[in-house]
């Protein structure tokens, strides 16, 4: 199956740099995903916090069932969006 999409994809893209969306590659790397104690436990804050950032919009997050997940790029991206530079 992967030998087909890939044979099929080097013959479809002009560029042959990058597969079509939801088709994966041998040895691409997956998205971690953390709950949102884990988050917490990253960012040194409650769940509550987490959550909160998660209802504002400010941290994208996936509904599981009836809990959340959080990829670690997204924690990381939010870390980097929110960072000031002491004066």
């Amino acid at each position: 199956m992967i030998q087909l999409a890939r044979n099929e994809f080097a013959r479809s893209s002009p560029s042959g740099s990058q597969p079509p969306a939801g088709v994966q590659t041998p040895g691409a790397v997956r998205a971690r995903f953390l709950t949102a104690a884990e988050v917490a436990a990253t960012l040194r804050v409650s769940t509550m916090t987490v959550y909160r950032l998660i209802q504002a919009g400010q941290l994208p997050a996936v509904r599981v069932g009836k809990s959340y997940r959080v990829r670690e790029e997204d924690v990381d991206g939010y870390l980097a969006g929110t960072y000031t530079q002491a004066v």
